[in-house]
């Protein structure tokens, strides 16, 4: 009987799932996002708890019981970045995104970040702006050739979807000689 056995086996050997899920810890505390499946996912966040949980007091004691899990250099980061910045936090450390089904083979895929975690385009996009605006304040100083770049960049404009209208019609024609080469084939 399974009575009490919570945890998926995941198809592996125990050796082998402890080993998946130190890997997998090693990448989320390196990384704090990793995309894999949906089971996995909902396997690791539990320890990934407890380590944060361990990290948020800085001791020895809980060092030693980190580093059982998870070698040296991830657990100085764990240590010194992860646990302080969980340390008001009274748990919930991880958030699981559905990302839906793989294409290979129709697995379940999702996304463990840590909660606080910003993507880098975000702060990317901050700063397109800022730079874009820096750029277009010295074409307004000399009057002549800002006058006269605005005109030639109208005349590029229409210029590029023009080509690009006239490359589709090209693949249209293409097309349909591609199934009547396939009928002749087939007879």
């Amino acid at each position: 009987m399974r009575h009490g056995m919570v945890n998926r086996k995941l198809g592996r050997t125990s050796a082998h799932r402890n080993a998946l899920f130190r890997n997998q810890l090693a990448s989320l505390i390196d990384r704090e996002r990793i995309i894999t499946t949906l089971p996995k996912a909902k396997e690791l966040r539990p320890q990934i708890e407890r380590l944060i949980t361990l990290a948020r007091t800085d001791s020895v004691h809980n060092r030693r019981q980190a580093v059982r899990v998870v070698d040296e250099a991830m657990v100085t980061k764990l240590f010194t970045t992860l646990g302080p910045r969980f340390a008001e936090r009274p748990g919930g450390y991880t958030r699981i995104i559905k990302l839906g089904p793989r294409r290979g083979d129709a697995a379940e895929m999702a996304i463990l970040e840590f909660v606080d975690y910003k993507l880098d385009t975000e702060a990317k996009s901050e700063e397109t702006p800022a730079k874009g605006a820096k750029k277009a304040a010295p074409k307004k100083e000399p009057k002549a050739k800002a006058k006269a770049e605005p005109d030639e960049e109208e005349e590029e404009k229409p210029k590029k979807p023009a080509k690009k209208a006239a490359a589709k019609p090209k693949a249209k024609e293409e097309k349909p000689k591609k199934p009547a080469a396939k009928k002749k084939s087939g007879k």
